[in-house]
């Protein structure tokens, strides 16, 4: 709700009240009730009453007395800041002379959503707390405070309200024990927002639209909350992203819009004021300087619904813990096993070296690997500095990137095939040259396992990198090097353990035909990168150019058989049956199939899920082989297909290939930094998002839908 919006439709909605009421009793004016006791008093919709802990009060004391509201059913009151519409209480008081009634305190409030509004106050039953201070030289004796008090009272309709009260108070001399907190009053005491412990802090940072106010704190219960008491600073309706941290949590809030400046938030006070609730019992009082700076997309409640923050209870520690496993599994993955493998070749072939030099590789491999993933979050912090939205993979959506890297993996798989040798042939041996080429290698390989790891993602690594995305730069390059340290791990263990190396087979010509051999999945990487470059630009029919492709190679294959074994029929059988699957591929007649994926966009995810069916969500991107792999063995599968018809899901498909913001901010919303990434929304608009593994199995996706479509 923009700022000037919030203050036209707090005045209609008063007003309004005041009209509707006084025409619904017949009357010009709001009937005062009360005969100046301290009641309990029946008005419209509730009834009024002054309280206090004790009869009497100190000559130079302190006693707190209290206004009292019980409500009538669904009807409500107002915290001190009402929100988008209301007004708090009010009490005119006039006193004996030597006593003074500070400010009316509230205790926390609860958020009234009424339709598009947001307002903050009380249900059922309320009391605001006055403490009383009486002077030291007061005169003993009777006294009597005289309150006239106003209120508001709404529901789907508003009712002011006002009532003449007062209360009999004997002054006595002092001092006095303090009276017992008991009752409506001391209730209301005991949960009255504190000031902020020596062993917490908090602290506000905003930027054109946004403000995150982190309070640091080793209270992590409940379900936290954050009320301004100035208005017009924040959207009130706005369900505040929340991120618990290890020493603490951050609001993630939306700043009011300003309607006299049109695409502007509404100034910021030098000072943000909040009350922060923790729980019912738990709420503290904080004040801090409001600094602007740089907010980096962080995990907030997504614009199409409830919460889907998946990275909700992710600590530093944890974050950690995710992407070392996460960076291990990498390995596993069809993008970084065939780098591996070549290292796991060079093993083979230094078997006979001594130790150190073979710790050194190991050393050399791990910083190559470090170095690439420090230069890539280095750049993605730089980039989302500036106000872009990356992730995890961001280079591949770069022409100039995989036009690059597809022309270096072409190069590289002829060096592996015999073509020529470009010093990182894996039986090279003595000489300082060969041992520092060796060493560069080993950088190389590390620099080249990173680049090729950005298209998959493993398990685990999707909390973490975009828990580490929404954090500042040291927590960032922290999770990041984790990561590294993950990947790089199987080799340098190898390395760093010469004995484990004993179980692999000795050197010999074989490995020259199975190095030849490794520049077959070189090549086909090199072939998905340039269907990839394609796809970048939309270019139709990329799909069949990449089967030709696909037939080249088969072709190339089916040649050095014939030439590695010539004149012998296993090579020329061999070469007939690649000849023969390498023609059938681009021949083939493809497979039309009826579409039914949707793009995802704004409109269509509003629409599918006001439809009142469960809507699945594939977060995907051509360059995304984790992608490709699931869709293939799990989303195209005959019985994934058949849940979805019989579940009537709604399938979205958010294509990343090329840079897009909206589906940037969408996977930050999601707590996730890369894709692939997966989501099912129930039926209903304000469910939770549920957030699968990125790698599926069928039995992950059709449990999924049992649950979230409820069939």
């Amino acid at each position: 709700m923009t700022g000037g919006c919030s203050r036209l439709l707090k005045l209609i909605t008063v007003a309004l009240g005041i009209v509707l009421a006084a025409a619904a009793a017949g009357r010009a004016q709001i009937v005062e009730v009360g005969d100046g006791g301290p009641g309990p008093v029946k008005a419209e919709h509730l009834t009024v009453e002054l309280v206090t802990l004790a009869p009497q009060i100190a000559a130079g004391g302190k006693l707190q007395v209290g206004l009292s509201l019980t409500l009538e059913e669904h009807w409500h009151v107002y915290w001190i800041n009402a929100g988008d519409a209301g007004g708090p209480p009010t009490i005119k008081w006039t006193l004996p002379k030597g006593l003074i009634a500070g400010p009316m305190q509230f205790p926390p409030p609860t958020r009234l959503p009424l339709g598009p509004l947001m307002d903050f106050g009380y249900e059922d039953a309320v009391t605001y707390p006055v403490m009383l201070v009486a002077a030291k030289g007061m005169k003993p004796g009777k006294v009597h405070l005289d309150a006239q008090v106003t209120w508001l009272v709404c529901s789907s309709q508003c009712f002011p309200g006002k009532a003449h009260l007062g209360i009999d108070l004997n002054v006595v001399p002092g001092p006095l024990p303090d009276p017992p907190l008991v009752g409506a009053l001391g209730s209301a005491i005991t949960i009255l927002p504190k000031p902020l412990a020596e062993s917490m802090s908090a602290s506000a940072v905003a930027d054109a639209k946004t403000m995150v106010v982190t309070v640091k704190t080793a209270s992590q219960s409940g379900d936290p909350e954050i009320y301004p008491y100035d208005s017009d600073v924040i959207q009130n309706a706005a369900d505040p992203g929340i991120l618990r941290e290890v020493d603490g949590i951050s609001f993630r809030i939306p700043r009011a819009m300003d309607d006299v400046h049109k695409g502007q938030s509404t100034p910021l006070p030098k000072e943000f004021h909040a009350l922060v609730k923790f729980s019912d019992k738990e709420a503290y009082d904080i004040s801090v300087p409001v600094k602007m700076g740089v907010i980096a997309p962080a995990p907030t409640t997504g614009a199409q619904g409830s919460p889907t923050n998946e990275t909700v209870g992710v600590t530093l520690w944890s974050a950690l813990g995710l992407a070392f496993v996460g960076g291990m599994l990498l390995n596993l993955m069809p993008c970084v096993f065939p780098v591996l493998f070549l290292k796991g070749l060079a093993l083979v072939n230094a078997s006979g070296e001594e130790q150190k030099r073979q710790r050194a590789h190991g050393l050399v491999y791990t910083l190559g690997i470090l170095v690439s993933f420090w230069a890539v979050v280095g750049t993605l912090l730089v980039l989302r500095a500036g106000g872009s939205e990356f992730g995890w993979g961001f280079q591949l959506q770069s022409p100039s990137f995989v036009a690059v890297l597809a022309s270096l993996l072409f190069f590289f798989a002829l060096s592996l095939a015999g073509l020529f040798d470009v010093g990182l042939t894996l039986t090279s041996a003595g000489g300082e040259l060969a041992k520092k080429q060796g060493y560069a290698g080993s950088f190389f390989t590390g620099v080249l396992a990173t680049v090729v790891a950005t298209p998959c993602t493993a398990p685990l690594m999707g909390a973490a990198i975009g828990f580490a995305l929404a954090q500042s730069a040291a927590v960032a390059i922290g999770v990041f090097t984790a990561l590294a340290l993950g990947l790089a791990l199987p080799y340098l263990v190898l390395s760093w353990q010469p004995a484990w190396t004993a179980v692999l087979p000795r050197p010999g010509a074989w490995m020259e035909v199975l190095k030849q051999l490794t520049a077959v999945p070189l090549f086909l990487t090199a072939i998905w990168l340039a269907w990839v470059y394609g796809s970048l630009y939309g270019t139709a029919g990329i799909d069949r150019e990449a089967w030709l492709l696909g037939c080249f190679l088969l072709l190339a294959v089916a040649g050095w058989a014939l030439g590695r074994w010539p004149a012998r029929w296993g090579s020329a059988i061999v070469a007939v049956v690649l000849i023969a699957v390498g023609l059938s591929l681009p021949l083939r007649t493809p497979k039309v199939e009826a579409e039914t994926w949707k793009p995802y966009t704004t409109a269509s995810l509003e629409a599918a899920r006001a439809s009142g069916k469960p809507v699945f969500v594939d977060f995907t991107a051509a360059w995304c082989l984790s992608c490709k792999v699931n869709e293939a063995a799990v989303l195209q599968s005959d019985e994934v297909k058949k849940k979805f018809v019989d579940a009537g899901v709604v399938l979205l498909r958010a294509d990343w290939t090329s840079h897009d913001d909206f589906i940037s901010q969408q996977l930050g919303a999601l707590g996730r930094s890369g894709v692939p990434t997966y989501v099912i929304y129930p039926p209903g608009k304000t469910s939770n998002a549920d957030v699968l593994p990125e790698l599926l199995t069928k039995g992950i996706v059709l449990k999924a839908l049992e649950k979230d479509a409820k069939l």
